[in-house]
């Protein structure tokens, strides 16, 4: 039997999902096809509704090499194991002759814990372990929630907390799992043989295919000790998210409440000794956070040094004395010690790394009306950690609707710690960008639309004109509007002053309720407007006549006392290149270019991406943002927006009588 084509398999895939073949698809598959082929690594820009899953999925499958897909999002993770993947590998299966296994593995935390649900966890304040069920009261929402999650315990094949509907609170979650740090292992467990996150390893390491995200991968990449199972190809979606990401899991934190925490988990299980001395640095440690610090900490204040040297000596003393001890009394005890242990270990990592100092990380104190001080550090770059880790012994793809900002890939490329494209030297990953395009008609289906006539943004200030062109585009728009704003105080107070004054279109504003139910209700009536900050810039999918109008109140650019992106920005300056353009403005082109994205989401889409900031005009870097973005038609004139927005809603209302007749 001849070996089928790649169209041929490309063609029953899409059949069998219910698709239709676009061009950019059909592209996308054979450059990746082409990048496993020869080991190369690839980024390619496939924009909304290309099918990009397909595009990567059917060559990977084809070649048959283990594959990690990993994903910033949990939908995505969810579309690709409970629908792209079955129906692939059934319309395959007659063409490959063999069913290629696919599995999900996620963190440890993510699984139910059979110890903690059954043997009780362990309790700061007492020796050994309590039992949850008892504690909580069964009326309690808690309560409530963690009978249903023993009741789920007999029930579920993967006690995935995602496989849990409706969810529980994370409170409650967090009763019944635990992190890899305080983990007893499956040999000394006495569950480990029915351990939920132990068969989905097997499940893993047994698949052709494992999907993943992209917190598991960073793990896997900076400590060392392999999460994920030995794979050939590496295929990174939504590749958009990866550089924050991996910053975020290799950022630690410091906080009071954390420090206390480790000394009460501690305090029964080593000699009165080191329990004085970890208590004595603790206190000597909170004091110093309750004062004012600067934001970002260049050099670290002599007392705080001092503070973080005592608390990381008297953390290392307690971790020997720990290992040291034993207490029969205690119940559980080797449950109790390890997460002891992963407190104090935790808390002496994060000390270490600030006291040790590195020209590579940056360090500063923050105050949060809510959760209160703390001490954080992360690297000033992640850009050599994946050029060393990611794009080694692998061949690796990374694929997202917005890569090419500016007109190119090099940009991305160098956050991923790639060379500018076609750069030859022995030790530089050989990469190269494609775009296939969209199959969506940019230019007939949106406009894009600056302000122009409105004053130039100051930072906090208020925007008496920007509201009032707000107010009138939605008026225009007859609601359907999609507002993304710059940052929660500015939804806020649009919110608040645009429901007096056009209360006959309701507006939704994030936090008033879940994310999903507010994106169900703004689907649900074209009237409503849905305010909202950073993650509605890249988590709304809303086709149709409900969004046909996504507002940008003024260019994202990150705030100035930012202390990790404004020292990232000082680093490029001092290295002579542009800290601006390299930073700030390749953040705010990536946002803007998520956000237009919301506009046009299938074929009969059609509005307006509004932004109220005349520096997208005026401003040099202006046509590099322009750039980033999808090819609409582009205007300043605000009358000329305004009869287009008023037409496309007498058009959906149109279709709405039409369908409702």
């Amino acid at each position: 039997m001849t070996k089928p084509s790649l169209p041929e398999l490309l063609h029953a895939a899409v059949t069998a999902v219910g698709g239709t073949e676009r061009p950019g698809q059909v592209t996308m598959a054979e450059s990746v096809a082409e990048a496993i082929d020869d080991g190369s690594h690839l980024l390619v820009q496939a924009g909304t509704g290309t099918g990009k899953s397909l595009g990567y999925l059917v060559p990977a499958l084809a070649q048959g090499e283990r594959v990690v897909v990993a994903t910033a999002t949990l939908a995505l993770q969810r579309q690709l194991v409970e629908r792209d993947l079955p129906r692939t590998v059934d319309a395959l299966h007659p063409l490959l002759r063999r069913r290629p296994e696919f599995a999900m593995l996620k963190g440890r935390s993510n699984y139910l814990c059979l110890h903690r649900l059954h043997e009780g966890v362990p309790q700061d304040e007492e020796e050994g372990l309590f039992d949850q069920f008892e504690a909580a009261a069964p009326t309690s929402k808690l309560g409530q929630d963690l009978l249903r999650l023993r009741d789920w315990s007999d029930d579920t094949e993967t006690g995935d907390r995602d496989d849990l509907t409706p969810g529980v609170s994370d409170r409650a979650w967090a009763q019944v799992s635990v992190s890899s740090r305080e983990c007893l292992g499956a040999s000394k467990c006495a569950y480990g043989a029915e351990c939920f996150a132990e068969m989905a390893r097997e499940r893993a390491k047994l698949a052709e295919v494992v999907v993943t995200n992209h917190a598991l991968l960073a793990i896997d990449a900076i400590e060392g000790a392999p999460v994920l199972p030995q794979h050939e190809v590496l295929i990174v979606d939504e590749a958009h998210e990866l550089v924050s990401r991996v910053t975020g899991v290799a950022t630690g934190e410091l906080t009071p409440g954390q420090v206390n925490r480790a000394v009460r988990r501690a305090a029964k299980l080593v000699n009165e000794k080191a329990a004085d001395q970890l208590q004595t640095a603790a206190e000597g440690f909170e004091r110093l956070m309750e004062l004012a610090l600067p934001g970002r900490l260049e050099e670290i204040p002599e007392d705080l040094g001092y503070a973080l040297m005592a608390l990381r000596d008297a953390c290392r003393t307690v971790i020997s004395a720990i290992g040291a001890t034993r207490d029969k009394s205690v119940q559980d005890e080797d449950a109790v010690r390890k997460q002891a242990l992963a407190s104090v270990e935790s808390v002496h990592d994060v000390a270490e790394r600030i006291t040790n100092g590195s020209e590579w990380d940056v360090v500063w104190y923050e105050r949060h009306d809510r959760f209160g001080a703390s001490l954080r550090v992360a690297p000033m770059s992640v850009s050599g950690l994946l050029r060393e880790k990611l794009f080694t012994d692998r061949s690796v793809v990374l694929t997202s609707a917005t890569l090419k900002l500016g007109g190119d890939f090099n940009g991305v490329g160098a956050s991923l710690g790639l060379a500018p494209e076609g750069t030859e030297g022995d030790d530089l990953p050989q990469w190269k960008g494609v775009d296939v395009g969209s199959p969506f008609d940019y230019r007939k289906q949106g406009i894009l639309y600056v302000a122009k006539h409105l004053s130039r943004p100051a930072r906090d200030g208020d925007r008496a004109d920007m509201l009032d062109e707000l107010t009138e585009l939605i008026q225009a728009a007859g609601g359907r509007t999609l507002g993304l704003f710059s940052s929660m105080r500015a939804a806020q107070l649009a919110a608040e002053e645009l429901r007096s004054r056009i209360p006959e279109f309701p507006i939704l504003l994030q936090g008033e309720e879940t994310l999903g139910e507010l994106i169900k209700n703004f689907a649900a009536d074209p009237k409503t407007c849905l305010f909202g900050t950073l993650s509605l810039w890249q988590g709304v999918d809303v086709p149709g006549p409900s969004c046909q109008l996504v507002v940008m109140d003024k260019i994202p650019f990150p705030r100035p006392d930012d202390p990790l992106m404004s020292a990232r920005q000082k680093a490029v300056e001092d290295a002579g290149g542009n800290g601006f353009m390299a930073v700030a403005a390749t953040h705010a082109a990536l946002l803007m270019a998520q956000g237009a994205g919301r506009l046009v989401r299938a074929s009969g889409d059609r509005g307006v991406v509004a932004v109220l900031d005349q520096r997208l005009a005026t401003a040099r870097y202006g046509s590099y943002l322009k750039a980033s973005l999808p090819d609409f038609w582009y205007t300043t004139d605000r009358n000329q927006v305004r009869r287009s927005l008023s037409a496309i809603d007498a058009a959906a209302k149109q279709a709405e009588a039409q369908a409702g007749a």
